[in-house]
């Protein structure tokens, strides 16, 4: 277990900033770092005020634990990531370009998608450097603690309809996926791809909707690929271009950001992108939510401890939590909501049995088998953090 506080991604980190964006600079990265990789104190982003802003521009927002206490996060609770600028985008002009290796190259508006039938899926996104902050030694990026995740209801149409519309040809791999946003200065352009056959899953979804409404602005407006159980990358904002292809798009953010080491490494080993695969599906993880850490109770008083648990593709089988250290474990509660792609809530009733410091653990499992480990795996990229959760209540 690590010893570190995982309640405040701030704590210790500026003291390690400099080594982080040094190791940074060795993978090549630190030019692509925005301004601030701390929290931005006394900003707020109109609409988010409630968020903590890791970075202004691009706009990086994270949602503090404890406010996520509902199945579906409201949209003013729901974290952003943002590579680039947000592009300013006018309906009237904007149109959908599906290309490359097909029969019958589209341009499509909104309204022509709309024609198409209608599908809603509810789905868990979780940012792949979620819980950055926790690894040690330090790596460069936005150093989010574990709020960089939300769950919403996407309205759209599947993509597997408009790319039927325009007739793959024999030999496509891959679907790319470009937004409006564009790169400032040296900064690569924000483009991904997804294989075809997670492509064609009638779930992955052009999403025009957000929990019953038009997607703002910060979350893609007015189309957002949402790719289902992958991480959250992969489900490109301000969409506009499609391409068919029979190979992987040779850029940035495939061939060297959102990779994970092909086997463990020694903490700090850094890698060549050939050493190293793409990530897909998010890993088994847990959040306490509820108490915030370091709440102060009395001896006797019952506290009920609650929180998330998802696993991308993989559902939820049980998350059982500690109060002793690790010592024993017992089953939480799990809630009533239950969709593929999202994440469970998960209850557990606990009683303060003497005063002093008292450590809550959360362990899930998903129906793989796989649980949530003692230790991450360390990578030069910060991705993938799911060790077991903790909080600390102190009883007088």
């Amino acid at each position: 277990m690590s010893t570190r506080k995982q309640d405040s991604a701030g704590v210790s980190r500026r003291s390690f900033l400099t080594g982080a964006l040094k190791l940074g600079a060795t993978f090549g990265i630190s030019q692509f770092l925005p301004e601030f990789a701390l929290p931005v104190l006394g900003e707020t982003i109109p609409g988010k005020e409630k968020l903590l802003v890791r970075s202004v521009r691009p706009t990086d927002l994270e949602t503090p634990v404890e406010l996520l206490n509902s199945f579906i996060t409201p949209i003013d609770l729901f974290y952003v990531r943002s590579h680039l600028y947000t592009p300013e985008v006018e309906l009237e002009d904007w149109s959908l370009s599906v290309g490359g290796m097909v029969g019958t190259p589209l341009s499509l508006k909104l309204d022509d998608l709309k024609k198409l039938p209608r599908k809603t899926v509810t789905v868990t996104l979780e940012c792949a450097g979620n819980g950055r902050a926790f690894f040690d030694p330090p790596v460069a990026g936005i150093q989010w603690g574990k709020g960089a995740v939300g769950t919403a209801r996407w309205t759209g149409v599947s993509l597997a309809d408009v790319l039927k519309k325009a007739g793959l040809k024999s030999g496509v791999k891959y679907i790319t996926a470009n937004g409006a946003d564009r790169p400032m200065g040296k900064v690569p352009d924000m483009v991904r791809n997804v294989p075809l056959e997670k492509a064609l899953h009638p779930d992955t979804v052009l999403a025009w909707e957000m929990n019953g409404q038009p997607i703002p602005a910060l979350h893609g407006f007015p189309l957002r690929l949402i790719v289902p159980g992958w991480e959250a990358a992969y489900s490109v904002k301000w969409l506009i271009d499609l391409q068919a292809a029979d190979a992987e798009y040779d850029g940035f953010f495939v061939k060297t950001a959102y990779r994970f080491p092909k086997k463990p490494v020694a903490p700090g080993t850094i890698l060549d992108p050939k050493d190293t695969a793409p990530l897909l599906g998010l890993v088994v993880k847990s959040i306490i939510t509820t108490p915030k850490h370091g709440l102060k109770v009395k001896v006797g008083e019952k506290v009920m401890v609650s929180g998330f648990a998802w696993a991308g593709e993989s559902d939820i089988v049980k998350v059982d939590v500690s109060t002793d250290r690790g010592s024993t474990w017992r089953p939480a509660r799990l809630g009533k909501e239950h969709e593929r792609y999202a994440w469970r809530q998960f209850f557990y009733e606990w009683t303060a049995p003497e005063s002093g410091s008292h450590t809550i653990l959360s362990r899930a499992t998903d129906d793989k088998g796989r649980t949530q480990p003692v230790t991450a795996q360390w990578n030069q990229s910060g991705y993938l953090w799911n060790v077991i959760d903790q909080v600390r209540i102190n009883a007088e």
